[in-house]
Parts: C-alpha cells; structure tokens; sequence
C-alpha cells in the first residue's frame, strides 16, 4: 500500500462552487423568489456572494432590510422555482473540469472524504446520484444538520462521524465561508479559484492554499503537511 505523502486523512469538500457549477440555476432561482414578492432580483454577483451559505441565511443576507419572516417565505418560493427548474431540459450542474480525476487520486485506504455544504440532504444526495459519486464519501453533512457556515458546528460534527481531530482535517471550498468554518474548527482550509469568492478573499479568511485545478490539491496538501 502507498504512504499518503500528506498528514491529512478526512478530506472535506464543499459542493456549490467547489465541486459542481451550479450558480446559474442559483441565479435563476432566487431572481424568481424575488420577484415573486415584488422584489428586484438580486444581481448574479450578489448572489455568487452568498452561494454556501443555508438558504434563509443567504436570502436574510440579500434582503433589503431584516426579515426573517419575509426570508422564511422566500426560501419556500426559491424551491418551488428550483423544482420547476429541474425538470427544463436545458437545466445542467456540471461538475468542475478535473472533479472525478481528483476524487480517484483520493481513493486510498487510509483517507475518508467527506461533503458539508449550505444545501439540504434532499439536494446533496439528488445532485450526487446525478454525477454517480455518491460511493466517494464516508459521510456527508448539509444545511439540516445545524447551523449555517461559517459556524463549525456541521464540519465538526463530518470529522466525529468519521473519528477525525483537527490536525487531520482540512476543509476544501471556494468561499470564505469555508474557509472561515474549518478555521473556526481548528482544521486547515484551501480555497479553489474557480468558484464564487475571490483568491484574495479565500486568503484573507485564512486559506493556507488556493488552488487554480483539481491537480494542483495534490501538491497543496503536501506543502500544508510541511512534508
């Protein structure tokens, strides 16, 4: 069997933006939430800005005022327009390019991989049965398990279900949301530069790498290790 050249043995990874391109749906359907209650649209970029976040949380963000009533109500429109959206033809959430070859370099008897992310179980699982990659991960973790991100709680909760501790953890994302979590946790983060917040940001949260592909997380986990 192969050393792992890194320290790390449970390899968190976030959804939207990091594993699967899916701001265009996101932008739809929140415009169709907004408007729904006579409401302007959010623009793409403010949205891109909340992707992550647990979906009355990143409505409460967008809102004009504070309302969590008003937020409730949308977050219940925002599904409908998503269901609806599912069944369009032209409704595609690709994976990122070099996704599945990352997953298989990862394949190794001694990691865990694990998925905590700002959607609900029912989305988790339907978008992973889509890509056929559900059999990747030991556990998964979504917005129905506890508060939203940055709050560690969710992660901390993936490293028990699998007996990880900190030191052995690191949180893979593209938001500063992320990488403000695994932080929080005491667990190493890296950014991806694909995805919906900038590089800069990604290390001003405290990402300890960004990455600019799937091959290069390789190479990030070692520096990490100090290997």
């Amino acid at each position: 069997m192969t050393q792992l050249p890194f320290r790390h043995r449970f390899i968190v990874f976030d959804l939207d933006g990091t594993l699967v391109d899916s701001q265009h749906t996101i932008v739809h359907c929140m415009g169709r939430a907004f408007s729904s209650d006579g409401l302007p649209a959010p623009t793409a970029q403010a949205v891109r800005g909340i992707i992550g976040l647990k979906l009355e949380v990143a409505i409460g963000t967008l809102l004009p005022e504070p309302d969590e009533e008003r937020a409730l109500k949308l977050a219940g429109r925002y599904r409908e327009a998503f269901h609806e959206r599912l069944g369009q033809p032209d409704h595609d959430e690709p994976l990122f390019e070099g996704t599945l070859e990352c997953l298989s370099a990862l394949d190794h008897p001694e990691l865990f991989l694990g998925i905590v992310t700002g959607k609900n179980r029912r989305g988790l699982e339907r978008v992973l049965a889509h890509h056929e990659i559900q059999h990747r991960f030991t556990t998964l973790r979504t917005a129905d398990d506890g508060p939203s991100k940055p709050h560690p709680h969710v992660l901390q909760l993936a490293m028990a279900d699998v007996g990880a501790d900190p030191q052995d953890t690191v949180m893979i994302g593209d938001t500063t949301f992320d990488i403000q979590m695994a932080r929080s946790a005491g667990c190493d983060a890296v950014g991806v530069d694909w995805g919906y917040h900038h590089r800069d940001e990604l290390k001003a949260a405290g990402a300890g790498k960004v990455v600019d592909r799937f091959s290069d997380l390789h190479q990030a986990l070692i520096d990490l290790s100090g290997v």
